[in-house]
């Protein structure tokens, strides 16, 4: 259990946590408040990526040449680490919304959390933890941005915002998670 907790440290789980914890608790006294509309997507895709984004801290160690040096098998520790900050992620809006306000549903949760881990993950394998963040925020913003999704390309553009029976949600959300979680399982953050 020690290296569990060394790692936790060392990738700065506690602070993300409390961040992850803290958007989720705003977004639901926004809800609460009236500040979403019922059936918006907007705020707890949101929360979702401000959860990725906290969570995206921690893809990469204090030292990548320790890590590299290191006598372990690190696929299996990174893609366990993707999957779990995804599912914290999805777990911390869906817990709550126990407390009243329903924002998601959960596959809508699960499909987009997902999703934007892979592309925190895909972002720390291209160029570094530090940055690991700027691909969610930027296809957030852009899914905000984008025209209505009325074809393929601007359905793949707004993939976070479709309901979750969506094909190309899906598929993209799908796509995403696997390519990010093994690139970054595979290569590690860039340096």
């Amino acid at each position: 259990m020690r290296w569990a907790v060394l790692y936790a440290r060392s990738r700065q789980v506690p602070a993300s946590l409390a961040a992850v914890v803290i958007s989720a608790v705003a977004a639901w006294a926004l809800a609460r408040n009236g500040g979403a509309e019922t059936g918006d997507p907007r705020l707890p895709v949101l929360v979702l990526a401000a959860g990725a984004m906290a969570a995206s801290v921690g893809l990469s160690g204090q030292d990548l040449a320790l890590d590299r040096a290191a006598a372990i098998r690190w696929g299996p520790r990174r893609t366990a680490h993707v999957l779990l900050a995804g599912a914290t992620v999805g777990t911390a809006l869906l817990a709550v919304q126990t407390m009243g306000e329903d924002l998601a549903t959960t596959a809508f949760v699960v499909r987009d959390s997902a999703g934007l881990m892979g592309l925190a993950a895909l972002g720390a394998a291209l160029s570094d933890g530090r940055y690991a963040w700027t691909p969610p925020f930027a296809w957030l913003s852009l899914s905000f941005l984008a025209p209505p999704p009325t074809s393929a390309p601007t359905q793949v553009a707004a993939w976070m915002l479709l309901p979750p029976g969506t094909a190309a949600g899906t598929w993209t959300a799908l796509l995403l998670t696997v390519a990010g979680t093994a690139a970054y399982a595979l290569a590690g953050p860039r340096r």
